[in-house]
């Protein structure tokens, strides 16, 4: 087998992003968010990221779930993860990573959208008071 795949050349800036919360990111969030989608390109799929500021603070990647490289990620930022950045470089597909990134401290998630459970998805960052920002783009590194 082979498996071929273009160069990532995405790039992502403040105007293409999407808030689908109720709450709306810092424009202090918007700097660390674009931070963390140039991390995240060079992460391997599925991949998460923790922000706080210019600087990351938990990776999580290759697993065959994102909820289980969010947990990877939450884990290697330990205490550092509250108040941070979630950032993922494709949809979640369950509200389970929003579940545990809520329970850690996470305060904004940073998805592409397109997913068919975006509304359970939203709705569950509404219900635990978090921001959801969708780029309408996804990195994927294999």
């Amino acid at each position: 087998g082979l498996l071929l795949q273009d160069t990532d050349q995405k790039k992502l800036d403040a105007a293409a992003l999407k808030t689908a919360t109720k709450l709306k990111p810092s424009s202090k969030d918007i700097a660390s968010i674009l931070f963390g989608w140039k991390v995240i390109k060079h992460v391997r799929s599925n991949a998460i990221v923790l922000v706080k500021g210019l600087r990351a603070v938990g990776i999580g990647c290759g697993q065959t779930s994102r909820v289980d490289s969010a947990a990877t990620a939450l884990k290697k930022a330990g205490t550092n993860a509250r108040g941070a950045i979630l950032i993922s470089e494709a949809f979640l597909p369950k509200t389970d990573t929003v579940t545990i990134a809520a329970k850690a401290g996470i305060r904004t998630i940073v998805q592409s959208g397109g997913s068919i459970a975006d509304p359970d998805v939203i709705k569950e960052a509404n219900r635990r008071k978090l921001v959801m920002v969708m780029t309408g783009l996804r990195h994927f590194k294999h």
